[in-house]
């Protein structure tokens, strides 16, 4: 399948901003799955200081502002040629070693709910208990927009019962930790069924095992990723793996606009025509 991603992300400020310095991972790479047939990142309004592949292998911009600007406009497009693996992704790859992925962060931190979680799996195999796994934070997490925030722990989304993606994954990764499976954040994008215009990125976790290597879980939509997915980054949790994140100094006032549409590529419609 071949998509076509537009991702636009705008911040206005009601003043002039006195320094901001915004890391971007929002470059989509080789990789089982994906092949990045274009990709372009274009920023208006900051001036791209340097860029680089993190530990965990995210390709990585930083981009900063100072003095008279009131808008920071990043416009991320391409298009991205993907494949069904049924949620294999294989072999661990890049400088970060496998057990650093069971550190707890604090956000994956387990408390009560989620080690009961843990200890209430099924299955005759590690597969089927993270299948399970899945399936039982798909019930018992509604999807919710607007219920949580990016500092909402796994263990609080369990509580509350209602979240989006991020809460799904990070309650993911806890329980799968707590069987010492190592387990990580993975942001991206998502074909929707229904539309092409969406309001944010995706996310969903991945659990390394034995003779399979790194296998994703959406427990947002109680599947696993298949050719509708298109990778961004990994981390350990959230904020290993934003889109966009950052720090500003100055008192100015933020309004923050996202833009997002992932469809079917052109090409592709009409060679199925």
């Amino acid at each position: 399948m071949r998509l076509r991603i537009s991702h636009t992300t705008e911040y206005r400020y009601d003043d002039p901003v006195q320094y901001s310095l915004q890391r971007l991972r929002l470059c989509p790479l080789d990789s089982p799955g994906q092949k990045i047939v274009s990709w372009n990142i274009a920023v208006d309004g900051a001036n791209v200081e340097a860029g680089f592949n993190d530990q965990f292998g995210n390709h990585t911009h930083l981009v900063s502002t100072e003095g008279d600007s009131h808008s920071v406009h990043i416009v991320a497009s391409g298009e991205v040629e993907t494949e069904d693996r049924s949620g294999v992704f294989g072999p661990h790859q890049g400088y970060v070693p496998l057990w650093l992925y069971l550190r707890d962060t604090p956000l994956t931190k387990p408390g009560k709910l989620i080690r009961e979680l843990s200890r209430s799996l099924s299955g005759d195999n590690e597969l089927a208990k993270m299948h399970d796994l899945m399936g039982k934070l798909n019930a018992q997490i509604a999807y919710e927009t607007g219920t949580t925030g990016t500092e909402t722990t796994a263990e609080q989304a369990l509580e509350a019962g209602r979240g989006v993606c991020q809460d799904h994954a990070h309650a993911f990764i806890a329980a799968a930790r707590l069987l010492a499976l190592p387990a990580r954040y993975v942001s991206g994008y998502l074909l929707m069924d229904d539309r092409i215009e969406q309001v944010a990125t995706h996310a969903w976790a991945e659990v390394h095992l034995q003779g399979l290597g790194w296998v994703g879980f959406d427990a947002a939509n109680n599947h696993c990723p298949d050719a509708r997915y298109v990778r961004i980054a990994t981390g350990l949790c959230y904020p290993d793996a934003a889109p966009v994140s950052g720090m500003r100094i100055g008192i100015a006032g933020e309004d923050l606009t996202v833009k997002l549409v992932v469809e079917p590529s052109q090409s592709q419609s009409q060679s199925q025509s």
